[in-house]
Formats: C-alpha cells, structure tokens, sequence
C-alpha cells in the first residue's frame, strides 16, 4: 500500500493536563510480555493514506481494540473518522491547505467535550498522560487500558522501510539502509502501542497504524516517542478485570473536570 499519511503535530504539554502517575494502577509492574496473537484488534485505515487524520484514527482504533478484548466490536467509516478531524482540528474536507494534522493533547479534551461520534453512539473518553520514556509505564497503559496513544516522530528511513515491505518488518532505531534515520525526518504520526514480546530493548512493540500492526524494537520507540497518553471508555469495560475501577476512575475523571474547568 501507498499513499500513508502522517499527522500528529510536535507534542504539547498544557497546564493542568491529567497524568496517570498518582493512579493505584501504574504503581504496578508490568507484565513480562503481553502476547495478543490470538486476539484481532481490527485496525482500520479511515481515510490516513489520503490524509493526515491519524489523530482521529488512533482513537477510532482505539476504541475498536478496547471492543475486541471484549469480545465485540464497534463499526468506525471513513466518514466518522474524517468527520471527527474536522471538528477537532480545523481540516475542511476538499481544501488540502487545512489538512494540518493534529495536536494529540488539544485533540483528547476535544474528545471528552464532544465525543467520537459514531452510528453507534458518541464515545466520551477520560485521559491521563504518562511519561513517555517509562517503558513500565507504557506497558502497563497497554496491558490495563486496552492501548496507549503515542505520538511519535518518524524518520525517512522508517517511512521507506515500511514501504518496500508493505510492513513487514521490524523497525530498528538506527537502520540506515532506507535513508536518513533522523526522527522526525518524515514528521510525526498517531498511533496505538497493543502488544509486545518483552521489556528489553530488542523485545518487539506491536503497534496499530495504517490499518495492520507494525512491529517496532523497544529501542526504536524509545528513539521516536514524544508522547503517551491513556485512554479510558467509560461505556467500555474489559473482562480481564485490570480496567481501572473505584478510586482510579474517579481520581482520572476530577483531574478531566478539572483540566476543562481551569
């Protein structure tokens, strides 16, 4: 496939934004490995080969991989995920000069405010950010909340290892036989950490984007990473009992009040 498209905007911290730190579940150790192969979180492409909507589709992901562990699954179009680009950033479909992509953050407290809305019905997230070169952290986020969403920098390199193997390789941080290995040479991109094989930096990251799972070292994403975020879907739950409950929930949905009241 041809044609992918980037889209999350340099990362940006706001005053107030809600964290993950302070909460009962990231006090935890991660699991040594979180092998989903048996589980199809379904990822889709919504639009991101055409344009830089990644910010839209990591949650349209999301959310679909959420349902997945639980068994069900929500049906996402390209016309709900460009819709919710527009509304959240500005792009006005058919003028290529407002196709500007996203800033996660600003994107998120748009997504509590006003749902992602589906035929389903609209899907009000709380969130909570979480430092993004705490490799515990980010595994935790996985193994609790179903995904983490990441905003990473891309290099030329990546882009067109990707490319020449439709995918179907494994990204290293420092892999110079496909050009220029500078992150952020090709921009920034949304997109969803799901599984990994381990904790070490050889152990792999599987990572939904672009409509499949692209694997990635833990050492390339510790290269590329500028930012992590957890995202909890109150209407969702999952079966494995490790979806924050009673004082987690409730700590993550004051400081959501809060950041939209400051």
């Amino acid at each position: 496939m041809s044609g992918r498209k980037l889209g999350c905007r340099p990362a940006v911290v706001l005053p107030g934004q809600p964290r993950l730190d302070g909460l009962r579940m990231m006090a935890r150790k991660a699991p040594a490995e979180l092998d989903r192969s048996h589980i199809n979180p379904a990822p889709l492409l919504l639009g991101n080969d055409q344009i830089g909507d990644c910010t839209s589709v990591g949650l349209a992901n999301a959310l679909r991989a959420t349902a997945a562990l639980g068994g069900f699954q929500i049906g996402v179009d390209d016309d709900n995920a460009i819709q919710f680009y527009a509304e959240s950033t500005g792009y006005k479909p058919g003028c290529p000069e407002t196709d500007q992509g996203g800033v996660e953050v600003d994107v998120l407290r748009f997504a509590v405010v006003c749902g992602y809305r589906l035929a389903s019905g609209d899907y009000y997230p709380i969130w909570g950010t979480a430092n993004a070169q705490d490799r515990n952290a980010l595994a935790l986020i996985m193994a609790s909340l179903g995904t983490v969403y990441l905003g990473v920098l891309l290099s030329q390199s990546d882009m067109n290892q990707i490319e020449a193997t439709n995918g179907a390789c494994v990204l290293e941080a420092d892999n110079g036989a496909y050009g220029d290995t500078t992150p952020g040479s090709a921009g920034g991109h949304c997109l969803l950490g799901w599984s990994y094989s381990g904790l070490s930096d050889s152990d792999t990251v599987g990572l939904l984007t672009w409509g499949a799972i692209q694997k990635v070292t833990w050492g390339w994403l510790r290269s590329r990473i500028m930012e992590a975020h957890g995202l909890v879907w109150p209407q969702l739950t999952l079966a494995n009992g490790l979806y924050p409950t009673g004082p987690d929930i409730d700590a993550l949905k004051a400081q959501n009040v809060e950041f939209l009241t400051a």
